[in-house]
């Protein structure tokens, strides 16, 4: 089958790929190996499983910083390696593609996110804002004239957005996501415990009993690690009102940044977003009773997508389905 379109979620965290009529095909850390002379020996799930495992001449990677390039060759090899694991190595057509960025990405960062899939191999680029794409995924009617209030929480970003007939009418986009409160939980269990741990633990710690708000019934968890003073393995047991205490900071901040577009809405979006509610999508919001702290902290109804982990990717896929009627009001070329 000759794919014509592909729309890519290019997160921090994971790729996920679309293509039209046949949904999400690709779902894969945003990983990749690389040897000393810096050639790409892993992208994906298997380069992901090498991270913290590789000797000296092997380095395993996320060339993605808060939602934008960081390293340019290797976010080429690595686009390169997805659209050829969708549209096979030998094409007769080049594909078109749109990738979803963050709404804070500078023009120089978008330019670059362009210019990587077009030297990856695509015919054209296009790019579309995380929140407008997260929107479209959750099924939120953005193109009527009414305010929608869409959160999402990425692995590198979390981006805040009214949008209203189709574009952004207010928006705030900080650099702190999932692996923000990954790296939140490593700190607190080395300060309290001397206990140091990798990213892959904080995050399974995160997901298995992390919370946004404290609970009575506490859930345990033995995790291990190095002892930071006598050098050695150790275990210790830590329990989810710890977690809470550890990411509360970043959480505190995501607030922050929400309330700061709701001052800036118009009072009749104002209006409607106390009807509506907010939406969440991305991965980080599906933390347990983060929708309840959202709720309790602004007064507002805040309820998670289903499949939030997909939104971004779906709704990028839509736009390039429909990419004549997106074109004037949410994309840039």
């Amino acid at each position: 089958m000759i794919v014509k379109r592909i729309g890519i979620d290019l997160g921090t965290a994971n790729v996920l790929v679309y293509v039209p009529k046949q949904g999400i095909v690709v779902n894969e850390p945003s990983v990749v190996a690389v040897t000393e002379d810096n050639r790409v020996l892993a992208v994906g799930e298997e380069a992901k499983e090498m991270i913290g495992r590789t000797p000296d001449a092997i380095t395993a990677y996320r060339p993605l910083k808060d939602g934008v390039i960081a390293d340019y060759r290797v976010t080429e090899s690595m686009i390169r390696y997805f659209i050829n694991k969708v549209s096979g190595s030998i094409r007769l057509s080049r594909p078109e593609v749109m990738i979803s960025v963050p709404s804070g990405a500078t023009s120089t960062e978008k330019r670059a996110v362009i210019e990587s899939t077009k030297q990856a191999g695509a015919r054209e680029a296009y790019i579309i804002p995380e929140p407008v794409a997260a929107a479209i995924g959750a099924d939120v009617p953005i193109d009527t004239a009414a305010g929608n209030l869409v959160v999402d929480i990425g692995g590198g970003t979390t981006e805040v957005a009214i949008i209203s007939l189709g574009g952004i009418v207010a928006s705030n986009s900080i650099r702190i996501g999932g692996n923000r409160l990954d790296q939140a939980i490593g700190e607190y269990i080395r300060k309290k415990y001397g206990l140091s741990i990798g990213d892959q633990t904080a995050e399974e710690i995160k997901i298995e009993i992390g919370s946004a708000i404290k609970s009575d019934k506490e859930k345990l968890m033995e995790i291990k690690g190095r002892d930071m003073i006598a050098g050695l393995p150790k275990t210790i047991t830590i329990n989810a009102n710890e977690v809470t205490e550890a990411i509360q900071n970043d959480l505190d901040k995501i607030i922050l940044a929400i309330k700061s577009v709701l001052e800036q809405a118009p009072p009749e979006l104002s209006s409607d977003i106390i009807d509506r509610g907010m939406v969440m999508t991305g991965g980080g919001s599906l933390l347990r009773n983060l929708d309840k702290l959202f709720t309790k902290a602004l007064g507002i109804p805040c309820h998670v997508a289903s499949d939030s982990l997909l939104c971004v990717a779906r709704g990028t896929g839509l736009a390039l389905e429909n990419l004549d009627d997106y074109k004037k009001s949410s994309l840039s070329k």
